[in-house]
């Protein structure tokens, strides 16, 4: 039985209304907000100098040259960012994020356990889920995307 013949019931009924307003829009705030959250991570090590700082650790890692993945990964967050927002390129951009992400979790929070209170990989692990899945779905109805007809 596909969704469309599906009839949900509401805890609260008054509220159906809302949620047939808004849930159209939820995928595109989701997006939005995954993306652009991502731009400051990114804006200080293009713009800021910020990539020179994060080179040690990327080395550490051992990706090298150092500074050039460094400024790859502020490309990511801020270009990749940017594009996961307005949703074009969208699963090219959201596949380098999830990467980025995953990479981050296992190399570099994993030791330092779950929670961000200690500096674990809750909130790392949680974005790249966040980007996996629009990866998987793509720009959607309000993306640049969809308006151009075209996605990757």
């Amino acid at each position: 039985m596909s969704d469309m013949h599906l009839t949900q019931r509401t805890i609260i009924p008054g509220l159906a209304s809302f949620y047939d307003a808004v849930a159209p829009l939820s995928y595109a705030l989701v997006r939005f907000v995954a993306g652009a959250f991502l731009v400051p991570h990114g804006y200080p090590k293009l713009f800021a100098g910020g990539a020179a700082a994060v080179a040690p650790t990327v080395a550490k890692l051992g990706f090298h040259p150092a500074l050039g993945w460094a400024y790859l990964v502020g490309c990511v967050e801020f270009f990749g960012g940017i594009l996961i927002a307005i949703g074009f390129l969208t699963r090219l951009a959201a596949a380098a994020a999830t990467i980025e992400l995953l990479v981050i979790v296992i190399l570099v929070k994993s030791a330092n356990g779950f929670f961000a209170r200690n500096n674990g990989f809750e909130f790392e692990l949680i974005w790249a889920l966040v980007c996996l899945m629009i990866f998987c779905k793509g720009g959607d109805r309000y993306s640049v995307d969809r308006a151009i007809g075209r996605e990757i």
